[in-house]
């Protein structure tokens, strides 16, 4: 599984599949190469339910976000 952090905070957000995180890397712009980190808000969250965003992955994003502007997310991959 892949854990979503706020990269601000380090806080762990949730879990997601692959297949979601492969979305979110298909629908999101990196800020650079090396920096693969997103920011998002609820706007963006809504644009990624247009675009085909599970349930789960915006109820995750939706509470991760909660009454701020927005936050930055990242992830790692667990073995």
């Amino acid at each position: 599984m892949i854990t979503l952090y706020n990269e601000e905070t380090g806080a762990a957000l949730g879990e997601i599949s692959e297949g979601q995180l492969e979305f979110l890397e298909a629908q999101l712009v990196e800020e650079g190469a090396e920096d693969p980190d997103y920011f998002i808000n609820l706007d963006t969250v809504d644009l990624l339910v247009q675009r085909g965003a599970d349930a789960d992955l915006a109820a995750l994003l939706k509470q991760a976000i909660g009454t701020t502007d927005g936050i930055e997310i990242t992830w790692s991959e667990e073995e």
